[in-house]
């Protein structure tokens, strides 16, 4: 962990032993009673935390914060047909680890129903993976996320008019890098893994979004998502 996160009602507890953050401090940052650490409230402001008391059961920290960070200057929407769990553990740590603003995992006609069923989902494990990919990037603000909801169901949610960008290796017609509209887009879609279906399409294209690809390699989603948000970074000067 490059900065060790805390929600803000764990900031004036002590910080169990047992804790993987804890244990982290001890064991791999290998911090002492005075010594000091990166540390950040979720959504919040980061500083650092000083080790004041090691007792058998927990951890005394002190904190002290700096003013928090602004907003991100180029908030980017993803909306991704739901993927198996372990594509979608890596998914929310990339994703957050790059700072996107939002995450939406929707279901899709050609999508398995039941990974909308998974632990991920429910036991709010992928909290964990938004925390872990946020810390990994010395960052406090976790994405804000969704599950379940339907492609069209979505796309009513957002507001008019959409500035999108479809990812689809069959019909695009040109690459993502060279798309006339990324430089104004909020929003990627991407597929599940068995792709869209011709009803999906003709849905986006109804509600304006502009189709491209990333080129003649067909990708794991998971490294479509890292591509693609690398490539719109770049093109807004930001990477």
């Amino acid at each position: 962990m490059n900065l060790i996160l805390f929600h803000p009602d764990e900031i004036s507890r002590p910080l169990p032993r047992q804790d993987p953050r804890a244990q982290h401090l001890l064991t791999v940052l290998r911090r002492r009673v005075g010594d000091t650490f990166d540390a950040g409230q979720t959504n919040g402001p980061r500083g650092k935390g000083t080790l004041l008391h090691l007792a058998p059961d927990h951890l005394q920290i002190r904190f002290d914060w700096e003013p928090a960070p602004p907003p991100p200057l180029d908030p980017l929407t993803l909306a991704i047909g739901l993927p198996r769990p372990q594509t979608a553990r890596k998914i929310l740590q990339e994703a957050a680890a790059l700072g996107v603003q939002a995450l939406h995992f929707v279901r899709t006609e050609k999508g398995e129903a039941s990974y909308a069923d998974s632990t991920l989902w429910h036991s709010g494990e992928w909290r964990r993976h938004l925390e872990h990919g946020t810390a990994q990037a010395f960052c406090t603000r976790l994405p804000a996320l969704t599950h379940g909801n339907t492609l069209a169901g979505l796309l009513d949610t957002l507001p008019a008019p959409v500035h999108g960008i479809a990812l689809d290796n069959y019909e695009a017609p040109g690459p993502l890098s060279k798309c006339h509209v990324i430089r104004d887009t909020r929003l990627f879609v991407f597929g599940p893994e068995r792709g869209w279906s011709e009803g999906e399409r003709e849905l986006l294209r109804g509600r304006g979004l502009v189709f491209a690809h990333l080129g003649t390699r067909v990708l794991r989603l998971e490294t479509a998502v890292v591509a693609a948000v690398a490539i719109f970074k770049a093109q807004r000067g930001a990477m």
